[in-house]
């Protein structure tokens, strides 16, 4: 049965997974504006590759539109369909009229979208050209044609879904062409998302402006560390103890991630040291810490102290809030277990505002009447499998009234070891820490 994509990120994912060979690879993704750049985008994120736009315009017959004698990139670079142009019969003169007029759209939208940002050189390299689906592919081969004339040494075409027969002709102009669904009906590439909303301007300037702080963050971290950022061991005073913990804080970063561990884990768990080093390549920062002892752990009663646990949560985001490199920053939470439980209490009544919470399979349901009196938008990420505590978070979900969503991972339990889970759940989690940090960022409250 052929796959439904839920969305252009999930469809990013699935495409990712295919490309794998591609990891060590001198790769540059280029997504094609708009639709294309949110699946390039997990693209390059999986892949660890630089993320750009190729902007592309048709130099169409006149009259004829539709009907493309050529295509005109960045660069001065232009390609011509000499069979077409002959038998239009169209003049060096026509062409150069409508190729102006395109080229000077063409290079409004590049700067529109990449800013003062250069276009990344493809010479020599593996240009990998994603959009969201393929139809009849004019716009595909248009982009395959305009990366091999920058210089591009290998073109590999990469969609979620495309119909067979334009996959066959397209192979004229891509070495490789990487397509995750071929169904052999399609009318339009909407059909096969179940969510094909329009991408606007902003989010391509976000995502591409994301794409370039991570690749500046990996290249730091291959120096030695985080550029003009934070990595650090803290002691957090809260009242009867000292809590141990670490901070990383990425160069422009959008918001601050403060763990908190549910019953078994703590700040060394490598699923937690997974889920905080996907969120740092997103640009945000993590304090991992832990919210008990080493004794006080050994007592279950502990693990199951939601009131506790909140509290101390809510004195440690108190904590970040007046350390002063990173007190300006949004705050965040992210629970697991019977941390996620006392995510939603400390949000209840915050000694500081909170932008966002993310309960990664949590037990929500423990935070009790709390759930109604949080205003924090909160994100439940459960595993498919993982089915009672499904029902638990689908209870809860029906409790709170602020902004929700409820993510199911597909074949995940409820630790989410399964191959691809765990990514999963952690790209979910930066996405929508990512996205309410920045709407906050720079308002009154911070």
């Amino acid at each position: 049965m052929t796959r439904v994509f839920r969305d252009r990120t999930e469809a990013g994912r699935a495409l990712a997974g295919r490309l794998e060979s591609l990891r060590d690879a001198d790769v540059v993704v280029l997504g094609l504006p708009r639709g294309g750049v949110p699946v390039a985008f997990e693209v390059s994120t999986h892949l660890d590759a630089p993320l750009d736009v190729i902007v592309v315009r048709k130099v169409g017959v006149p009259g004829q539109p539709e009907l493309a004698m050529g295509a005109i990139g960045e660069g001065g670079v232009r390609t011509v369909n000499d069979q077409v142009v002959a038998m239009v019969g169209v003049s060096d003169a026509e062409f150069a009229i409508v190729e102006a007029r395109e080229r000077e759209e063409l290079e409004r939208r590049a700067a529109h979208f990449r800013g003062h940002a250069t276009r990344t050189p493809l010479g020599g390299r593996t240009a990998v050209i994603v959009d969201d689906g393929i139809a009849t592919g004019s716009t595909a081969r248009a982009a395959c044609q305009v990366a091999r004339a920058h210089g591009a040494a290998r073109i590999v075409l990469a969609v979620p879904v495309a119909a067979p027969e334009s996959v066959v002709a397209l192979g004229a102009v891509a070495d490789d062409i990487i397509c995750v669904e071929e169904p052999t009906w399609l009318q339009s590439v909407g059909q096969w998302y179940d969510d094909f909303t329009q991408v606007d301007d902003d989010t391509v300037i976000d995502l591409l402006d994301r794409a370039r702080r991570r690749e500046s963050q990996s290249a730091d971290r291959d120096r030695g560390g985080p550029a003009a950022g934070i990595d650090a061991e803290v002691e957090i005073d809260v009242g009867e103890v000292v809590l141990p913990g670490h901070l990383t804080v990425p160069s422009s970063a959008c918001g601050l991630v403060v763990f908190a561990h549910g019953s078994g884990s703590s700040r060394h768990s490598p699923r937690n040291q997974y889920v905080a080093h996907r969120l740092n390549t997103a640009g945000l920062g993590t304090l991992t810490f832990d919210l008990l002892t080493d004794d006080e752990a050994n007592d279950r009663r502990n693990v199951f102290d939601i009131e506790l646990l909140a509290t101390r949560l809510t004195t440690t985001a108190s904590w970040v809030h007046d350390h002063e490199p990173v007190g300006d920053l949004p705050i965040a939470l992210f629970g697991a277990s019977t941390g996620a439980a006392a995510a939603l209490v400390a949000a209840d009544d915050p000694p500081v505002p909170i932008a966002a919470i993310v309960s990664r399979g949590g037990r929500p349901d423990l935070a009790g009447p709390h759930l109604s009196r949080v205003t924090a938008p909160t994100l439940l990420i459960v595993g498919g499998h993982d089915t009672v505590v499904l029902e638990l978070n689908r209870e809860a979900q029906r409790q709170l009234r602020c902004e929700n969503r409820l993510s199911v991972v597909p074949g995940a339990t409820h630790l989410f070891e399964e191959p691809g889970t765990l990514d999963a759940a952690a790209a979910l989690a930066a996405d929508w820490f990512a996205q309410h940090c920045r709407a906050v960022r720079g308002t009154a409250q911070y």
